[in-house]
């Protein structure tokens, strides 16, 4: 049986939804150094409106989430935010990390930001396949390079891209969305 899931920008009503996969997440011990996931306003204070996805199933039941904070307030790192992807147990498997994480790098490079970091704790077996096997650095170096930095256009790291996933989506869904068939 096949469904469609729908990837999407994050809305306030999706909350609920994202802070029980935030929770499922957390209590696995192998995704984040928090105890509980946050409040409402906690979230949305800490993560960049315009890069906040999710994804969402034929019935509205969302799957997994992404966001990107930024890393710093000083102004030469403008351009870097750390990334989180969660992604219901459930729906382990079926390639919803990595089309969240296209949808990151799409929005963010469209945004000008040139580095997508994240830090993965080494027993998060899922997380750490989905950025190697998206031919991204291996954790705790930069994961994403998405384009030379404006603030040090010579150094070696801003030479050192990684290559951007590229997925094909369904051409079928609503504008500003994609759609993706698990089978």
């Amino acid at each position: 049986m096949t469904s469609t899931v729908t990837l999407r920008n994050m809305e306030p009503p999706d909350w609920p939804s994202v802070r029980r996969i935030y929770q499922e997440g957390i209590d696995t011990g192998q995704a984040t150094f928090e105890t509980q996931a946050p409040d409402w306003d906690s979230f949305d204070r800490s993560r960049l409106p315009g890069h906040r996805h999710v994804a969402a199933s034929t019935y509205g039941q969302v799957l997994g989430w992404a966001a990107a904070s930024p890393t710093s307030s000083r102004p030469a790192y403008a351009g870097v935010v750390e990334h989180s992807i969660y992604v219901t147990a459930e729906a382990c498997g079926f390639g919803l990390g990595k089309a969240l994480l296209n949808a990151l790098i799409n929005s963010t490079e469209s945004a000008g930001i040139w580095t997508i970091q994240a830090t993965v704790f080494p027993e998060n077996g899922p997380s750490l396949r989905l950025h190697q096997t998206a031919g991204l650095a291996r954790p705790g170096q930069c994961v994403i390079r998405i384009a030379p930095s404006p603030c040090r256009a010579n150094s070696a790291a801003s030479r050192s891209r990684s290559p951007k996933l590229r997925e094909t989506f369904n051409t079928a869904a609503p504008a500003g969305r994609s759609a993706i068939a698990l089978q």
